[in-house]
């Protein structure tokens, strides 16, 4: 069946395009999400006034997604989780925490544009792309860091104030 499509739909094209897909594919999703309507030609017709202002609103679309590109790149999420010995995360950072964490920052971005393949389960520094636009891409850096427990601290004093100690108790054998 022939179909105009009124949105962009992954793996099938672009919006206004005119595709050819399978009827039960057309009946049971696209028409009734109202996705894509019949290849008539009325409706070739009105989707030609559709592309125009579609060609119009695309590219007021691109121009926002660009300034937006620009206040994203220099931003830097931080994230602070439990890690075990080798720095294998206790549980993930995932694509809802980064948006989550840009929302905090005033960036209303849906994470469902998050472009990150699995969630991160490791420490370190990681650039996550997101998709503002079909032709612009921001890519951000997240940085994941060990939760510092109460026993790290105490371990770390420990540590600090052994060496201290020393000193003192060589002072004290050489009188």
């Amino acid at each position: 069946m022939e179909v105009i499509l009124k949105e962009d739909v992954a793996n099938v094209g672009f919006r206004g395009e005119v595709v050819k897909v399978a009827d039960g594919y057309a009946r049971n999703y696209l028409l009734p999400r109202k996705l894509a309507m019949q290849a008539t030609a009325a409706n070739k017709a009105v989707i030609e006034q559709m592309k125009a202002s579609a060609a119009r609103r695309s590219a007021t679309e691109k121009a926002q997604a660009e300034l937006l590109l620009a206040k994203l790149e220099p931003v830097v999420l931080s994230f602070t989780r439990k890690a075990g010995e080798h720095g294998h995360l206790f549980g993930s950072v995932t694509s809802s925490d980064i948006a989550a964490e840009l929302a905090k920052q005033g960036f209303e971005i849906d994470r469902r544009k998050i472009q990150l393949g699995d969630a991160i389960k490791g420490l370190g520094d990681f650039k996550v792309a997101i998709r503002l636009h079909r032709e612009v891409t921001a890519r951000v850096t997240v940085k994941v860091l060990a939760e510092v427990t109460a026993e790290d601290v105490a371990a770390a004093a420990a540590a600090a104030a052994a060496p201290a100690a020393e000193p003192a108790a060589e002072e004290a054998t050489a009188e």
